[in-house]
């Protein structure tokens, strides 16, 4: 179970965030009443939330999970792979610092981002990407065995992060796309297959029983429904402009 969540407000260099996505650019005062109602969803699975201020030194910083990976036993501030990111661990190494927890980084020549991390119980699958190095990888399974935790990796292909692609939604249910539908790391998971015009509703995620969709995947909701889950459709159509997901806006812990 979860009890509370790190989030950071969009700020307004985010018009100006890396993307791929072709989509056009973010409407800034859309993505701000988005924030606030994906802030609303997180209080409504339970959750106690706190809201760091804007940075406009880094515009794509509203993605927080990027910088920090938060597990039951310790915080591990990442070295983000994109050079345009790194200085958005600061502020999060400064929030970590006040909750009081054990707090361990990530260091170069090692690149991670937390996008890229799933957790399956004390299990962590890290995806090998544009984002993440092997010395990411390797430096984050020393961290976690130090505190009786595992990981293992997997190569990506055609997407940014691992989680761009597959989600855990708990009770060895594996929301996925794409090249993870077969894959043979995955194969004892009992696997939800998203549509490939719904890939983007692959990034769900799973709180407390409950379990955040984006709004628009009329297919991969009503699917996760039928797997027992109640549902929460949240818009992010602005942050899906700038390659984020549901899972990017926030730490959960």
């Amino acid at each position: 179970m979860f009890t509370r969540a790190i989030v950071k407000t969009p700020c307004r260099n985010m018009l100006n965030g890396i993307s791929t996505a072709s989509l056009g650019k973010p409407d800034y005062d859309l993505a701000l009443k988005q924030h606030k109602n994906y802030i609303f969803a997180l209080k409504q699975c339970g959750l106690t939330v706190i809201v760091l201020d804007p940075d406009e030194n880094f515009p794509d910083s509203t993605f927080i999970e990027d910088a920090c990976l938060i597990t039951p036993r310790c915080a591990i501030i990442t070295n983000p792979g994109a050079p345009s990111r790194r200085g958005e661990t600061i502020q999060i190494s400064e929030t970590i610092k006040e909750l009081d927890m054990p707090c361990e980084n990530i260091q170069n020549p090692g690149t991670l981002d937390a996008g890229d991390i799933m957790m399956v119980k004390d299990h962590y699958f890290a995806g090998l990407s544009d984002r993440t190095n092997i010395e990411g990888a390797s430096q984050l399974n020393l961290i976690l065995k130090k505190y009786g935790l595992t990981s293992s990796t997997i190569a990506l292909k055609n997407v940014l992060h691992l989680k761009t692609g597959i989600s855990y939604l708990e009770n060895n249910n594996l929301l996925a796309f794409g090249e993870f539908l077969t894959h043979p790391l995955l194969s004892n998971f009992n696997i939800l297959a998203v549509d490939q015009d719904e890939s983007y509703a692959a990034n769900s995620v799973w709180i407390n029983g409950k379990v955040l969709v984006p709004m628009g995947f009329p297919k991969t909701n009503k699917m996760i429904k039928a797997a027992g889950y109640q549902t929460i459709e949240v818009d992010v159509s602005e942050f899906r402009k700038l390659d984020g997901g549901l899972s990017c806006l926030s730490l959960r812990f």
